[in-house]
């Protein structure tokens, strides 16, 4: 199914502070770094490039957010893990063949335009999204 880790999503109240440490300690260069705001999620984003992989930092943009109430219910830290794939409607085909639970059963837009779907946590034990670019 997945061609590689694509990113780590991790939930932030607040991306700026974030990135500025990510800076700091890791050495990062501000100007790599792609930002985006994802209206149809509520979040805004930051993609930091780690190797072949990169993290995406996540901010509700609106209280009552899915990012907002991860963040309330188990604080900052790890959302998600999303795995590259060539073919996201394929992909999902053939998970809801296999009885998989998703959360999306049609991709959504997601980062710089991907497309993107998420895949039931009581199926997989953490949350997994799928990226096709």
């Amino acid at each position: 199914m997945g061609i590689k880790i694509d990113h780590i999503g991790i939930a932030v109240n607040n991306v700026e502070e974030t990135l500025r440490l990510y800076c700091d300690v890791l050495g990062l260069k501000p100007e790599e770094i792609e930002r985006e705001t994802l209206e149809e999620q509520k979040v805004r984003a930051a993609m930091i490039p780690v190797g072949e992989s990169r993290i995406e930092l996540l901010e509700s943009t609106v209280p009552d957010g899915v990012i907002a109430k991860f963040i309330v219910s188990k604080g900052e830290g790890i959302h998600h893990v999303a795995i590259g794939v060539s073919d996201i409607k394929d992909e999902l085909e053939k998970l809801k063949e296999k009885g998989v639970p998703l959360v999306d059963t049609e991709p959504r837009t997601g980062f710089g335009g991907s497309k993107m779907a998420f895949l039931h946590p009581k199926a997989t034990k953490a949350l997994l999204e799928l990226v096709e670019h």
